[in-house]
């Protein structure tokens, strides 16, 4: 933050009690002539010292539970005249002249409804705060407007910090609506997860989207720069039963659709309820979101980058269990190792590995370089086990492991025996030949014979020579590790004249 800060008021510091409170004649609230007026000029002179004549507005927001001051709100939140009805401009980042940014300071002084922070990154901060006070950060010490604000009436007093000074580096990472995002959206549409997003483009401000894959790139080109998006499940086509559902004390999100497919939200409290249920006769489908953030259970959330992909809206989503996940498989990669404990050995042969809170899968191919038949021959469960990551896949939220990975592949060994002679046990004939056992263990790696070099005169079947559990003497004729092949010849392995 810039290291100039001054507090700008129009209360006297010497109408102060010993803790600091003002105990003046001033109203708290704004005279709407030559006070504000002043206000506004000294903003003015500060702006002109540190050369700024434009403002990006800053976490915007407009009132809806609890009004912004002590003044009533006013229709269009008091910025009629300089935004249009639906706001569009007033938001994270927007660019304004200094007159437009000087016009909000007016309606924020007048609690009209709508309240930002301008500021140009690194060099200049306006926020009005509670009862007419006003907070200038500055590059510069700005010794003329100060001078400015005190000829005015004002009293400008420096600051070792403003008190809307924030940390906007909280822990955790936030979700962007970057590529991986929007795959991940129109995955979760396609799977019949995700059906509407809300765009949250201001603070207590939202619009909510039906979403299908044929409109989803149509809703995201709507959407206002630097919004939170949320994403939920379809909403119920059982409106009596949503209704029935709202809680008898306190606040209570209602959303719906109407018979024009447009959805709405509004916030209200059990004395709303009968007014709540006429302006919903007739919706398609409704649902009601408790005001807990405990209770809400969207899917997952993100917040939209600007064009360079850079996040630099301040404000953050809840997380939701798919946005944690989301920041823990960030930070895998493939080819690393990790560790991890054995929860569950599913009966279709996959085994599920807790790494860190994430459950990761193991197909049965990956457990051992040797034929395995189930994964318990392999692992138990709450065993401790290192793997290699084999994929990480942000999409669909799964992490493949390999266990084998971690493993000397024991048919390597057999390339340096290729030409030499062995005996190995037949374990299985098949239509084209039989499959040798060459190595002396139960799950030893086993190559296959064909059927043209099990005998020198013509073999219809293997079983018309062999029979499972024969001794066998083979040539180890090629080893093909990737394909997981051993090719032997009984043939090859007599010696002239034995045959």
């Amino acid at each position: 933050m810039p290291p100039f800060v001054y507090q700008i008021t129009k209360y006297d510091p010497a109408d102060r009690d010993e803790h600091g409170s003002y105990i003046g004649a001033e109203d708290t609230i704004s005279d709407h002539g030559p006070v504000e007026a002043a206000y506004l000029q000294a903003i003015a002179a500060f702006a002109e010292d540190t050369g700024v004549d434009r403002l990006h507005i800053r976490e915007p927001g407009v009132a809806s539970v609890a009004h912004f001051g002590l003044e009533p709100a006013v229709d269009g939140h008091g910025l009629a005249g300089l935004f249009p009805p639906d706001l569009s401009g007033f938001h994270d980042g927007a660019e304004v002249p200094l007159s437009v940014g000087l016009e909000l300071v007016r309606a924020m002084l007048r609690d009209n409804g709508a309240w930002c922070c301008l500021e140009v990154e690194g060099k200049f901060v306006v926020r009005v705060g509670w009862d007419q006070y006003v907070y200038v950060t500055s590059e510069d010490p700005c010794e003329r407007a100060l001078a400015r604000a005190r000829a005015l009436g004002l009293f400008p007093e420096r600051l070792q910090t403003s008190p809307y000074d924030a940390d906007f580096d909280e822990p955790g990472v936030q979700r962007p609506a970057d590529e991986v995002f929007w795959t991940r959206l129109r995955w979760s549409i396609a799977m019949r997860q995700a059906a509407i997003l809300e765009e949250g483009y201001l603070y207590n401000a939202s619009r909510w989207h039906r979403l299908t894959e044929d409109t989803l790139d149509a809703v995201r080109t709507r959407l206002t720069p630097r919004a939170q998006l949320t994403v939920w499940p379809e909403l119920s086509t059982d409106v009596d039963a949503v209704l029935a559902t709202l809680p008898d004390e306190g606040s209570v999100e209602l959303v719906w659709e109407d018979e024009d497919g447009l959805i709405t939200s509004t916030i209200a409290d059990e004395s709303e309820y009968p007014e709540l249920t006429a302006q919903v006769a007739g919706a398609r489908a409704a649902a009601a979101l408790s005001m807990s953030v405990d209770e809400r259970h969207p899917l997952f959330t993100a917040v939209l980058p600007d064009s360079d992909g850079v996040l630099r809206a301040r404000w953050r989503t809840d997380p939701t269990p798919s946005d944690r996940n989301w920041a823990f498989l960030k930070t895998l990669h493939r080819g690393e190792i990790c560790t991890g404990t054995v929860t569950e050995i599913a009966g279709f042969g996959v085994t599920f590995v807790d790494i860190g809170g994430f459950t990761a899968m193991i197909n049965i191919p990956e457990l051992s370089w040797r034929r395995t038949n189930h994964p318990a021959d392999v692992v138990s469960v709450g065993q401790r086990i290192s793997a290699e990551i084999l994929d990480v896949d942000l999409v669909r939220e799964t992490v493949s492991l390999s266990l084998k990975a971690l493993q000397q592949d024991p048919m390597r060994q057999f390339l340096r025996q290729i030409g030499q002679i062995t005996n190995g046990v037949v374990t299985k004939l098949v239509p084209f030949g039989a499959f040798v056992r060459i190595e002396d263990r139960e799950d030893g790696l086993e190559g296959l014979v064909h059927l043209t070099e099990l005998a020198e005169e013509h073999v219809e079947r293997p079983q018309d020579v062999i029979q499972v559990g024969d001794t066998l003497t083979v040539k180890i004729v090629d080893v093909d590790p990737p394909r997981r092949r051993i090719t032997l010849s009984h043939l090859q392995a007599l010696a002239p004249g034995e045959s």
